[in-house]
């Protein structure tokens, strides 16, 4: 069947204006489609960024109350944060030899003169810093704060090492050592002296008999102010090197850093006051104590030690002692 092609269109005209009301249609639809998407992805980014800052926040949460929970590490056999030497043998063999004090040529002399006419002079404290003896009874406690990068550490170390030694093997005197964390900021960011007072640490838990030489060796062997100083595995190498009872425990607790938190807590308490003092409060390395008394005297003049520990412990001995008794007269 053929369509009758003069049958008329009755379908409605379109005009201009109704195709322009199309696509401004059109556009409407498209405009909110496009800002039903950007809604929709402005809410997903923010719950994504809600869902990380909850994440982070929990982490930071966990990671803090970990912390809180965990008991700072704190070293064995340490008295009042400080290391008692049990053991002064070995040291001799570590590193250079003692230095012995410089003396003028006529005060020798003159010391000759007097060994000659008084033989209860200064005999006792030869050139070769000889120790004194101290005087009976009562034991001389010494206590050294150590910085192991203070040069006067070192100093003191190297002089009055073989004394110390000597008085500690008869009994005479008691020796400590504190290691602390004063110079921490001048070892270009390595923290040095807070590691290397950990290492101490480390050595004096895991191996006390051994920690007199290991103190004597990181003095001796001091690295340079301003300088990165040693790192953790040469610092255990030393350890090692000094006969620790337990090596790779030691190597393992000076690589990890350990005690060095309780290093910190431990030069902040010495900053706030020393105990059995009057008073007297870390202000330096190193800080010398005899019978809780600071010795101010020169750090490289093992005489003038000698001197000052013969002179506390005297005043000692005589406060201790009673005054006679006068006996009655007829």
């Amino acid at each position: 069947m053929s369509h009758d092609e003069s049958t008329p269109d009755t379908s409605p005209e379109t005009t201009p204006g109704d195709r322009r009301d199309a696509v401004r249609a059109k556009a409407k639809q498209v405009q909110q489609r496009q800002s039903r998407t950007r809604l929709i992805q402005r809410v997903s980014l923010a719950t994504v960024i809600v869902a990380v800052v909850a994440a982070v926040a929990v982490v930071i949460t966990w990671t803090v109350s970990s912390n809180a929970s965990r008991p700072m590490a704190q070293p064995a056999n340490v008295t009042e944060d400080g290391f008692e030497v049990t053991d002064v043998t070995g040291v001799g063999s570590v590193g250079a030899e003692p230095t012995t004090p410089e003396v003028d040529d006529n005060a020798a002399g003159e010391e000759e003169a007097d060994d000659e006419s008084d033989s209860s002079g200064n005999a006792a404290m030869s050139a070769q810093a000889e120790p004194v003896e101290t005087p009976e009874p009562g034991v001389v406690d010494i206590r050294i704060y150590v910085d192991y990068l203070s040069s006067g550490a070192q100093d003191f170390q190297v002089a009055n090492v073989q004394q110390l030694q000597k008085w500690v093997s008869e009994d005479a005197a008691t020796l400590s050592y504190y290691p602390v964390a004063m110079l921490t900021a001048k070892s270009n960011g390595t923290k040095y002296s807070i590691r290397a007072a950990s290492a101490a640490a480390c050595m004096a838990h895991y191996s006390p008999d051994d920690f007199f030489k290991f103190n004597d060796t990181l003095l001796r062997q001091q690295p340079e102010l301003d300088t990165e100083g040693y790192t953790d595995i040469e610092l255990a190498d030393l350890a090692q090197a000094s006969g620790a009872d337990e090596p790779q425990t030691v190597r393992d607790c000076i690589v990890e850093e350990k005690f060095a938190a309780w290093v910190k807590s431990a030069t902040d308490r010495a900053l706030d006051g020393i105990p059995d003092t009057d008073d007297v409060s870390l202000t330096g390395t190193p800080m010398v104590l005899v019978n809780g008394t600071p010795y101010v005297g020169a750090l490289d003049d093992a005489m003038e030690f000698a001197q000052f520990v013969l002179t506390v412990s005297s005043d000692a001995y005589y406060e201790a002692t009673p005054a006679p008794t006068p006996s009655p007269t007829s």
